[in-house]
Formats: C-alpha cells, sequence, structure tokens
C-alpha cells in the first residue's frame, strides 16, 4: 500500500486502495467529510453549503416525510448516514431512505451501516448544486452498483429533479417514483422553487393540499 500523503485532495475522485482511503477517511482534517469509494477510487467532499442547498435538502426531506404520512407509507429517513461495503463500496448520500418492511429494521448504533449485514437503503438522494455531472456520472454507478431502488439528484442551479429507477444494476429515467407510490417530481420541483420565494412553513402547506387531492 502507497503511504498516505499528508495533503489529501478532496472534492474529486482520487485512486486509491482501500486501506488507504479508510486511513484517510479517519484524518481528523477530514472529519466533516463526505466520503464516497467506488472502483478503486476516493471522494472527499469539503464543499460549504449555501442557503439554496441546504433549503433544498430540508425541502426534499419534509416533503417525502409528508407524503408518505399522508398516504401511511412506512418509511425512515436518514440524514447524511453513511453506507459501507467492506472493500468494495462507501457512499454518504444528502439523503436515503429505508421504504416497507425495512423501514423498522435501520440498526441504531455504530458510525456507518455496514452493507455486508444490512440492507442497501432503498432511496438515495444527492443535493448537487457544483457537483451535479459527477452526482449524475460517478455516483450514479456507485448507487447501481448498491442495487438501491431508486437514486433522485436534486439540481439547486435550476430547481430540478432527475431520478432514476435502478435494476440489475443499470438505471432508467423516470418521472413518477415507483418506490413511493404516486410521489411526483414535478411537485417536489414547484416547491423548491416556492422555498425560494417564500417560508417553510407555507412550502409545507401547500405540499399536503397537493398530496392530498
Amino acid at each position: 500500500m502507497r503511504a498516505v500523503k499528508t495533503q489529501v485532495l478532496t472534492d474529486c475522485w482520487v485512486s486509491m486502495a482501500w486501506d488507504e482511503y479508510v486511513t484517510c477517511s479517519e484524518e481528523p482534517s477530514l472529519k466533516s467529510a463526505k466520503c464516497y469509494y467506488h472502483e478503486g477510487h476516493g471522494r472527499f467532499e469539503m464543499l460549504p453549503v449555501g442557503p439554496n442547498h441546504a433549503k433544498d435538502h430540508t425541502v426534499a426531506n419534509d416533503a417525502i416525510k409528508l407524503f408518505c404520512i399522508l398516504k401511511f407509507i412506512p418509511i425512515t429517513v436518514l440524514d447524511n448516514a453513511s453506507y459501507r461495503k467492506a472493500g468494495c463500496d462507501e457512499c454518504q448520500p444528502d439523503l436515503s431512505a429505508y421504504v416497507g418492511d425495512k423501514a423498522n429494521k435501520v440498526p441504531s448504533s455504530g458510525g456507518f451501516i455496514n452493507l455486508d449485514l444490512q440492507a442497501a437503503p432503498d432511496l438515495a438522494i444527492e443535493v448537487a448544486n457544483t457537483s451535479f455531472l459527477d452526482d449524475i456520472g460517478a455516483k450514479r454507478s456507485l448507487y447501481e452498483t448498491l442495487n438501491i431502488s431508486e437514486y433522485w439528484i436534486v439540481n439547486v442551479a435550476k430547481a430540478e429533479v432527475t431520478a432514476f429507477e435502478i435494476l440489475n444494476q443499470g438505471s432508467q429515467r423516470i418521472a413518477t417514483s415507483k418506490l413511493l407510490k404516486g410521489f411526483e417530481f414535478s411537485v417536489l420541483e414547484e416547491a423548491l422553487r416556492r422555498s425560494r420565494k417564500t417560508d417553510q412553513s407555507k412550502v409545507g402547506n401547500w405540499l399536503m393540499q397537493q398530496f392530498q387531492s
């Protein structure tokens, strides 16, 4: 194994062995980084989170929970949870969720969810500001490998949602969620646009009206 560099490159994919990646991820300077590993490359994200990114993260989280509450769909949503398949892959999506029977089987301890022991989440969401091309490319390949049911990308710059259904380690675009039956991405996009102009309680009330109609 190569010696670990004292200066770790961030916000880009770097070729490294798994052991080197794990060592880097434990560096104090990367304590707040989001960590990814796929196909022999590690990525440590340290970019600051702007207000629109933070707003979109919250609106997406609220929309999913409100929809599932009103439709009586069991769900457990996790914020920035880490998932690891030792020696192979690691990811830390902005939001992830277990749906249906798996919603009550999410572990409550440990520094990361061990995918050798625990099923992968049904849904992964990345909120993309400057990282959209990476999210739709390398990270989509990572989530395909983990065989997550759906992968959504919230494009902060355009207030748009790009969503994929994942089947047999491949993916195809979808306009309506198949995991959360009846959840239309056009509604979430309108909620994102509204959040730019008004407070989140008004956006939440609007979402409830849409989901109840």
